[in-house]
């Protein structure tokens, strides 16, 4: 662990250097926001994660984690369209599952909605949602014509 801590102190930036490596390890946007979320409570909002708190200290650790999912939510939705579809197949390609049931999951449950970072602004919610329910409606056809050419 000291060895860890002393590498990204070196680096500088401390937690947030651990997180920015750990982040790119992970090939898609999208997979970086289901990360971030995932480390946030949701009741609430706050940041956790034992490793980085005991190596940087609790309130260190949950800033840089939170710094991070805001950067992530909004290079999202810098992208275009056509961008966000991109990085959604490249998050896609590393499950198993079934794409379309996975797309049909999402749009029943919407666990996409608990990715947005608590800060973000409301012209900031509205456009991710609008963007996201787009594309679920995009990838729904998509995968329902893919499956409708499969041979019987």
């Amino acid at each position: 662990m000291e060895k860890l801590r002393g590498k990204a102190n070196s680096q500088g930036g401390g937690a947030t250097a651990i997180v920015l490596h750990t982040l790119s390890q992970i090939p898609s946007t999208f997979g970086r926001l289901v990360y971030l979320a995932s480390l946030r409570d949701q009741n609430t909002g706050a940041y956790e994660h034992h490793g980085l708190a005991q190596l940087f200290g609790e309130s260190e650790a949950a800033e840089a984690l939170k710094v991070s999912h805001k950067k992530a939510f909004a290079e999202w939705l810098s992208y275009s369209l056509e961008q966000q579809k991109a990085d959604l197949d490249l998050y896609l390609s590393s499950f198993k599952s079934d794409r379309r049931t996975i797309i049909e999951t999402w749009i029943r449950l919407a666990p996409y909605r608990n990715l947005i970072p608590v800060s973000a602004l409301e012209a900031e919610r509205r456009l991710y949602l609008a963007d996201f329910e787009a594309l679920l409606e995009v990838l729904k056809a998509e995968y329902e014509t893919s499956s409708s050419r499969r041979p019987a």
